[in-house]
């Protein structure tokens, strides 16, 4: 397999080798003079890339050479791109390795596990204000992205359900959410046969729903609506409440009864803390189930998500199967099978940890330095296009997060006009490829649908520990994490102002763009699936927006 474009470079590596002889008496001589104890790259030497070796090599080799490779991966503490939590205390981390060959699903064989698993189902129906009457029902998933297909499996059965008790068609479902959604929800729309009804956003609502502009979207043979509790674009909330109003408004005049999922993959765990005031969970009636990953602001590592349901009744009968082969009857309505208990026993960790004064304590510092970050940069090159720093009429600029617009602790921003006229020959993106050659990991991309001219660049507030801000030129935002030191700040803030200035003029600006042309990575690339293999889409395919583009 090539390794390049238009050079095999696997072929270029064996011709430069030593000749055959050579490289004989070299092993010879290696295995006489190398101390018996090391052998870091003797014994790895030859292995196969990209088939699997007829003979093994020791385990301290094997472990050696993954772990050389891995360096070249990003570094997660200079991640202020990604929502997925990248560090635990000490504690929790041998907690995990203690339980980490331990399946979940094995609920009879691990009891502990199970138990603690609904326990923290409950703590979470309690968190997102579960109603008394009835019996709340979740369970765990590997992240939010398989507990949204729940959520939206479990409406589309109860949909399907109703329409044929009432004699009906019910072969063409459709579902309603914003442009802005993230992937996950265009992939429960094309993977279950649903028509996906996506709702421009437009600046004027801060690149989110409108609740106004989606009842349009909705008949009949609508399942159901999924609003969004912390855009990934700019981290704005979705207005529950109001879009249940509209739904109640709308039931009272055509007899349609929607119901209504909250994607809070990243809110569900901002909102309860920061927001206690705010009205979006279980406590407003129309909202039937909910989802979060326990990966983000759940502080637990990738891999763990939830969902619940506000009541068994709206978990359908087909989703659910009944198991006798694990020793004893159990029920399981997941989509994947098999899953670790290790991550739902560090949530736990996490819950008894914090607490909720320490989870609300972490929410109010994280927005706290976001509105910092905000407010820096907009004194300076940049238009921010989140919200969080701005102060609600009528309300004190304090540090209660109820004082500003409601968000995640997320800095979205862009060059401002004033610079872009100034600067023409400047491209937004150079700013996340020069950020990248000095190790910060900052994304830039377009708006969702309505608002694709939109260029954007975004970070995940997460402990911003910004402390010391004399040279006012930062250019973009930044996800920031509690392992950032003080130290690593002013390095950030010091690469920001360098990588700005850089741009500015014409000869630096050719270096960047030479150099942000150079981050091709073959075998990387090899992975990819090929276009031209697809064969020809049909014309009603069902499109894509936001971060995801049909292919």
């Amino acid at each position: 397999m090539s390794l390049s474009r238009h050079i095999d470079a696997e072929e270029v590596i064996q011709k430069s080798k030593d000749a055959p002889h050579t490289q004989a008496y070299r092993q010879v001589h290696e295995r006489r003079s190398i101390h018996q104890s090391w052998s870091r790259d003797e014994d790895a030497q030859g292995v196969p890339k990209y088939s699997m070796p007829e003979v093994g090599i020791p385990s301290k080799a094997a472990y050696q050479l993954l772990h050389d490779e891995t360096q070249l991966d990003g570094n997660p503490l200079l991640n202020l791109a990604s929502f997925v939590h990248t560090w635990m205390p000490e504690e929790a981390n041998k907690l995990i390795m203690e339980n980490i060959n331990k399946n979940q699903v094995d609920l009879d064989e691990y009891p502990a596990a199970t138990i603690i698993h609904n326990r923290c189902i409950s703590m979470i129906a309690s968190l997102w204000k579960a109603p008394s009457v009835g019996k709340v029902i979740g369970t765990s998933t590997a992240g939010s992205s398989e507990a949204i297909m729940l959520g939206g499996l479990a409406m589309k059965k109860r949909w399907q359900e109703a329409r044929k008790a009432a004699g009906k068609d019910f072969y063409h479902p459709n579902i309603v959410f914003g442009s802005n959604a993230q992937v996950a929800l265009e992939k429960f729309a094309r993977y279950f046969d649903v028509e996906c009804r996506l709702v421009p956003v437009k600046a004027s609502n801060n690149y989110v729903m409108d609740p106004k502009d989606a009842v349009q979207f909705i008949d009949e043979n609508t399942i159901g609506v999924m609003v969004i509790l912390g855009s990934t674009y700019t981290g704005h909330f979705e207005n529950v409440a109001e879009m249940s109003e509209l739904l109640d408004e709308l039931q009272s005049k055509t007899g349609l009864d929607i119901p209504i999922h909250v994607d809070g993959a990243s809110g569900a765990f901002v909102a309860p803390f920061a927001y206690p005031s705010l009205k979006w969970g279980f406590d407003i009636p129309r909202v039937v189930s909910i989802n979060t990953s326990g990966h983000k602001f759940g502080l637990v590592y990738a891999g763990l998500g939830w969902v619940l349901w506000r009541d068994e009744s709206f978990l359908n009968k087909d989703l659910v199967f009944e198991l006798h082969y694990l020793g004893s009857v159990e029920y399981s309505f997941t989509l994947n099978f098999s899953k670790p208990a290790s991550p739902i026993i560090a949530q736990m960790f996490n819950f008894l940890n914090l607490g909720f004064e320490g989870y609300r304590k972490i929410a109010i510092k994280d927005l706290r330095n976001a509105r910092l970050l905000s407010r820096a940069l907009e004194k300076t090159y940049f238009k921010v296009l989140s919200n969080i720093h701005l102060v609600i009429p009528g309300r004190d600029e304090d540090d209660d997060p109820e004082s500003y617009e409601p968000g995640l602790p997320v800095v979205s921003f862009k060059l401002s006009d004033e610079f872009k006229e100034k600067y023409p020959h400047v491209q937004q993106v150079w700013i996340q490829s020069m950020l990248r050659t000095k190790g910060w990991i900052v994304p830039n991309y377009n708006g969702p649908e309505g608002a694709k001219d939109t260029e954007m660049l975004r970070v995940v507030g997460k402990h911003l520990i910004f402390t010391y801000l004399r040279r006012c030129y930062i250019p973009h935002s930044v996800v920031v994490r509690e392992t950032l030191s003080e130290d690593l700040t002013e390095r950030l803030i010091a690469d920001i102002i360098d990588t700005t200035e850089s741009m500015m003029s014409e000869s630096g600006s050719q270096i960047l763009q030479a150099s942000s042309q150079t981050s091709h990575q073959a075998d990387r690339e090899h992975g990819r699936p090929d276009k031209s293999n697809f064969g020809d889409t049909v014309e009603d395919a069902q499109k894509q927006a936001g971060f995801s583009r049909q292919c």
